[in-house]
């Protein structure tokens, strides 16, 4: 049976984070949970871009509680400044959806120091992740879901040379990211295991959407964003993926989810494979040891 959004039943007096949903995937994932009864927490940098997201989606669902807190992921101070606003807001978390990055970005270094894909799409999760376990501990039937893609094949974990100091690749530092993303869902898994805890990690992946594909390349864009739409995700179905991981009845801890059909491009949400390099234990170990000792942030050490 191909799992369907209506499939999760209702979900009111449930709470979600999503973060980056402002715009695509996030802003479709956003949209689903919020149909379906959960109060949504927009985390998103433009505030202004998030209180138009917010008025798009209440426009359609006025019956939703959705609200915007800042949060950008590039900063650890704003990490640090969301979680406080969100704890001093809410008593309960039960979906934490580690949806926001950026994609083939030119070098830059964050205000941490830290090379900026990796940045916004790491490990600025990492540290959110661990200062909101507290919350997500407490609430019976949480998840955290890390969103991955396709092309966490591009590249290895860089151990030695996270942050590219040397040989920038913008293509391999966002592979990199999105390794790095996967692998901390799974290495979560194990750890909240080790610990007899309760909530699920798990990670998914939109395919190739046409938001997520075209939008970094303006003349892709210019040229083939018209065809490309009739054989490619749109973001609302790249985003099924996502709420599947969040919401399916049958989804656990370590899963990964995306799309079934040719190469794993569009289809309908299943749950799929990764490389082998995702699945190293050990690479995850150190690249856990580094993150924790990057943002300061420990947990489940």
């Amino acid at each position: 049976m191909t799992w369907k959004l209506k499939h999760a039943g209702p979900q009111r007096g449930r709470t979600a984070i999503v973060t980056g949903a402002n715009v695509g995937l996030g802003l479709e994932t956003a949209r689903g949970l919020a149909s379906v009864g959960c109060a949504v927490v927009l985390a998103c940098r433009n505030q202004a871009k998030a209180a138009a997201a917010r008025d798009q989606l209440l426009a359609k669902l006025p019956q939703a509680t959705i609200e915007c807190i800042p949060l950008d992921l590039c900063s650890l101070a704003s990490v640090r400044d969301f979680v406080a606003e969100f704890n001093a807001r809410h008593h309960r978390l039960d979906l934490l959806i580690n949806n926001a990055g950026i994609m083939m970005h030119p070098y830059t270094l964050t205000e941490d120091g830290f090379e900026s894909q990796l940045a916004a799409n790491y490990l600025g999760h990492f540290a959110l992740t661990g200062l909101l376990l507290p919350q997500l501990l407490e609430t019976s039937g949480s998840r955290v879901l890390n969103v991955s893609s396709l092309a966490h094949r591009w590249s290895p974990i860089r151990l030695d040379d996270l942050h590219f100091a040397t040989g920038y690749d913008a293509r391999l530092a966002y592979g990199q990211s999105k390794l790095a993303c996967l692998m901390f869902a799974y290495e979560l898994d194990r750890r909240l295991r080790a610990n007899d805890h309760d909530t699920l990690s798990v990670a998914a992946h939109p395919g190739v959407s046409v938001t997520n594909l075209f939008g970094h390349f303006k003349l892709l864009n210019t040229l083939f964003r018209r065809p490309a739409e009739l054989i490619l995700q749109s973001a609302a179905d790249g985003a099924r993926p996502l709420l599947y991981g969040a919401l399916a009845d049958d989804v656990e801890g370590g899963d990964y989810c995306g799309p079934q059909h040719f190469q794993q491009w569009r289809g309908p949400p299943v749950k799929v494979g990764s490389n082998r390099r995702s699945r190293d234990e050990r690479v995850a170990a150190e690249l856990w040891a580094l993150s924790e000792q990057a943002t300061g942030v420990s947990f489940l050490s």
